[in-house]
């Protein structure tokens, strides 16, 4: 039954990413070819963070689809779920791209900023303002349960940001002709992304390098598994997160008692803190020297 839920889960995951992703590739096709008639460099600047949008939804979609297929190979034996990770690495590292690229630009048009029609920028920024709200809506569900899912969730967050800057700067240029509204904009908008990329990439990086989660407690779970009755020791506890949404862990336990029921406790102990994938390993006692616990 739990098999069934995750694949109706995974099943609407993806066809809510497709979804997303034809919804984006309309948008940015009016974009481009509206920044191209008017040549204006902000909605071309946008059109290119739309792409980036793109981009990150056909890669999640690919690795979501990757970590479906599950271990079908002795040579991989977590199957593809980690392609979800590596996909949000470089998620992040084409929004940072992305958030420099506009820093530059916008330097580069002080002094010589371009005449630029607003209503033509105001039309496109509202028409991006409704796509992106609707990709944003059918994805900010999936965005907690998976980085590939987070990391386009996040590019689309950062468009809409952009998309509200072109509206005010092709408002700002309709009503008092200020050429240097969008390069304003441009730079709040550069800033605004570059926390959220290296929060994305922090949060990869941490999973990549097999750091404990965030939400557990290492020496507290020693301490509960020291607590079960018993157990004289706990060592060789791991704990680490595969994709987000499923921690791991591996625990080795000595122990005086019936193995299977130390067991039995000592699984419960994990579950109750989320902890369902989990390998213990229980040794008998044969020494006095294994009286960690009693020691604490």
């Amino acid at each position: 039954m739990g098999a069934g839920h995750d694949h109706s889960h995974g099943d609407t995951r993806v066809s809510r990413m497709v979804i997303a992703a034809a919804i984006l590739s309309t948008f940015f096709v009016i974009e481009l070819v509206t920044a191209l008639l008017i040549n204006s460099i902000a909605l071309l600047a946008d059109a290119g963070h739309m792409l980036t949008d793109l981009v990150a939804m056909f890669m999640g979609l690919t690795a979501v689809l990757l970590a479906r297929r599950g271990s079908t190979s002795p040579a991989r034996t977590y199957g593809w779920h980690r392609a979800e990770v590596f996909t949000a690495v470089a998620n992040a590292a084409l929004l940072l791209g992305v958030a420099v690229f506009i820093l530059y630009e916008a330097v580069e048009r002080f002094g010589h900023a371009p005449e630029v029609p607003g209503v033509p920028m105001i039309v496109v920024a509202l028409a991006g303002l409704a796509a992106n709200a609707a990709v944003v809506l059918m994805l900010r569900s999936h965005s907690e349960k998976s980085l590939a899912v987070r990391g386009a969730y996040m590019e689309v967050v950062a468009d809409t940001v952009g998309s509200i800057g072109v509206l005010i700067a092709g408002i700002v240029t309709v009503t008092t002709g200020w050429p240097y509204a969008d390069v304003v904009v441009a730079v709040l908008v550069a800033l605004w992304v570059l926390p959220r990329a290296f929060s994305l990439a922090r949060a990869a990086l941490r999973i990549l390098s097999e750091t404990s989660p965030a939400h557990i407690d290492v020496e507290e779970l020693r301490a509960a598994l020291c607590a079960v009755e018993g157990v004289t020791d706990v060592h060789d506890l791991h704990v680490w997160t595969l994709v987000p949404g499923k921690d791991m862990v591996t625990a080795h336990l000595t122990s005086n008692r019936d193995s299977a029921l130390v067991l039995d406790d000592a699984r419960a102990v994990l579950t109750a803190r989320g902890l369902e994938h989990a390998t213990v390993q229980v040794e008998r006692a044969d020494s006095a020297g294994d009286c960690n616990c009693e020691a604490e």
